[in-house]
């Protein structure tokens, strides 16, 4: 439980910042960096309505001028055009072109200046498709900060490694208030390890990985905000039996038990008396899927949102299908199939779809509605694009280990029969398209956007997480590795 005296504490840091981003001018480079520092931590959800006045007048000052400040300094520049971006706001990459010497390339002075490249490699990852400029100025950034480290301080050394291997863009907030943030989570988390416990999932899937500590990290880093803690123990609860699901089809069903459980699970008119169809072992996740889909509803019932579990359970029927696809090539004297006919199933398999959805079931705002549940069902660009990112990051990361354990190819494995090309010119191919995809997930970001920022945040914390996951192996999958250290650095030695 956390004391009143924490919470007084935390009350009066609220009022202090507060009282910063009134006090600064929307010119000054101080108001730019607190804004910055605040959405960067887990708190920025305090500050909302003022960083959005603040960035707005900041826009409007730049639309008349068409320059950030009219400023030369390039680290002010890069820092609110970012910013600027972030929120939604188109600001042209043009802004840029004045850091070019005569013959078009990027002034050499600027390399000697470590915050403003850390700056301007930071606002090229805010990039859309055609933005030739900010394409060159990440390679110009990103060569000479790797070139630079061997000589900088400890300090600009760490900072410049960080940046490098997880830009802002791609990465969840990098820094934590303490306490109440992590009592917040461990409430919801012993809640949940009753439930696990209660399945006895441990004992009778012994084959399968236990990822509940994972999937709580996963929602939590959806939305940490207290007033989404239902989303919260919705979305862990189904990524935890999705990873016991996937297991199964992949390494321990039988064709006839994976065809009947899939059945059962699309039949729409199925309930507990569907359970004798399948075999003892498959009827605990069939039980745990109904307790979930039943623990939804009555949560969703008092807000008067039911109508949110049809879209629910439509999402884990297209994965269940999608496993059950990949399962049959598994099973058969199936030929590596073509990577068309494999990204068709396996962007479904890759389970972000289902994931996304449910993350919006739980949402308790008032601004949350069915328009919103229909738009993320259709897979507008920025869920398909993240989608992408999503299913290749995890094809790359982990296609080796999956092999040896004798699954389904995966796409490398696709483009290496189709093209006859090696390994690490398919790897070089799927992440191309990763990059682009974050372009088409960036231009989705800009307004007018189609639905809140809030829907937004959500599916863009979601492709967070995946490239946290995935951008250095399948931490996920081994998760006693890197992944266990991010844990512990967030949830048991957070920042004070």
């Amino acid at each position: 439980k956390i004391h009143p005296r924490e919470r007084e504490q935390v009350q009066d840091r609220k009022e202090e910042v507060r009282r910063m981003l009134i006090a600064f001018p929307n010119t000054s480079l101080e108001k730019l960096e607190l804004i910055d520092k605040i959405q960067r931590s887990e708190v920025s959800y305090h500050f909302e309505e003022e960083i959005e006045a603040s960035l707005q007048m900041i826009y409007e000052a730049y639309y008349e001028c068409n320059n950030i400040f009219g400023d030369d300094n390039l680290y002010v520049v890069a820092l609110g055009f970012r910013l600027l971006r972030q929120q939604g706001y188109f600001v042209s990459s043009d802004v840029f072109k004045k850091f070019k010497d005569s013959e078009g390339n990027f002034e050499k002075a600027l390399t000697t200046h470590v915050p403003a490249m850390l700056s301007f490699y930071e606002a090229t990852h805010l990039r859309v498709h055609g933005e030739d400029i900010l394409e060159q100025a990440l390679v110009f950034t990103s060569s000479h900060l790797k070139s630079m480290m061997p000589s900088l301080s400890d300090f600009f050394r760490e900072q410049v490694m960080l940046a490098l291997n997880q830009p802002i863009r791609m990465s969840l907030p990098r820094e934590y208030s303490g306490s109440t943030f992590v009592k917040d989570w461990f409430k919801d988390y012993v809640s949940g390890f009753r439930w696990w416990r209660d399945l006895e999932f441990l004992t009778k899937y012994p084959f399968a990985r236990d990822r509940l500590v994972e999937s709580y990290f996963w929602s939590l880093s959806v939305y940490f905000e207290p007033k989404f803690a239902m989303a919260r123990r919705m979305l862990a609860k189904i990524i935890a039996l999705a990873t016991i699901i996937d297991e199964i089809y992949d390494v321990y069903g039988s064709y006839d038990e994976l065809r009947c459980f899939t059945h059962v699970i699309e039949s729409s008119d199925s309930g507990r008396s569907a359970i004798d169809q399948l075999s003892s072992y498959m009827r605990l996740c069939y039980l745990a899927i109904l307790d979930v889909y039943s623990e939804m509803e009555e949560e969703l019932a008092k807000k008067g949102k039911t109508y949110r579990l049809y879209y629910a359970k439509n999402e884990m029927k297209k994965l269940i299908r999608a496993y059950f696809d990949e399962a049959k090539w598994y099973h058969s004297d199936y030929s590596v199939p073509t990577f068309e006919e494999y990204i068709k199933v396996s962007l479904v398999s890759s389970g972000y779809m289902m994931v996304a959805t449910i993350s919006l079931v739980g949402i308790e705002d008032n601004l949350m509605n069915k328009y919103i549940m229909d738009w993320v069902t259709k897979e507008p660009l920025v869920v398909k694009a993240s989608t992408v990112i999503a299913r290749l990051m995890d094809d790359i990361a982990g296609h080796e280990f999956e092999q040896e354990k004798g699954h389904e190819p995966s796409t490398v494995e696709c483009l290496m029969t189709q093209n006859g090309t090696s390994k690490e010119e398919v790897i070089l191919e799927l992440q191309k398209l990763v990059n682009d995809a974050w372009e088409d997930v960036n231009k989705q970001c800009l307004s007018p956007t189609d639905v809140l920022v809030l829907i937004l945040v959500r599916v863009l914390n979601l492709v967070r997480v995946i490239d946290l996951l995935y951008k250095d192996g399948d931490v996920f999958t081994h998760s006693t590795t890197h992944f266990k250290d991010i844990i512990t650095s967030i949830l048991v030695d957070p920042i004070p």
